[in-house]
């Protein structure tokens, strides 16, 4: 099960980091980034699968590839941010990490731009 090396690798970095902060405390950020790593790869394989199983659905829903593609680039952003911002968060740095929070969310609402046109056109020919 790919959760228990999720866990097992998150355990085993944070008695790395507690050990490791006596004597270095400047090591615990790459610890940690180390970690973050890991965990991407351990999951990377199963982000391609949710995106084939996207892929095929709007084929068959006939829904624009448009959409599918900025969802996910949504989703990319949501995902790489949180990386970012718990990064900072751990490093100390909470002001960077909101300002970091805020351009990703901003970014992500200009992006979903034509979802949101798309949607309100639809709602307006519906309307009498």
């Amino acid at each position: 099960m790919d959760i228990v090396k999720i866990i097992g690798i998150g355990l085993i970095g944070v008695i790395i980091i507690i050990i490791l902060g006596q004597y270095k405390p400047e090591f615990a950020l790459y610890i940690s980034l180390i970690i973050g790593v890991l965990v991407f790869f351990l999951v990377a394989d199963k982000l391609s699968g949710i995106i084939n199983l996207l892929s095929n659905l709007s084929n068959q829903a006939s829904i624009n590839k448009e959409f599918i593609v900025i969802l996910l680039k949504i989703t990319g952003i949501a995902l790489l941010t949180e990386f970012a911002v718990s990064v900072c968060k751990d490093s100390g740095e909470t002001a960077v990490a909101s300002k970091i929070d805020f351009g990703a969310k901003i970014i992500m609402v200009s992006i979903s731009i034509p979802i949101i046109s798309s949607l309100l056109e639809t709602i307006l020919k519906i309307l009498p």
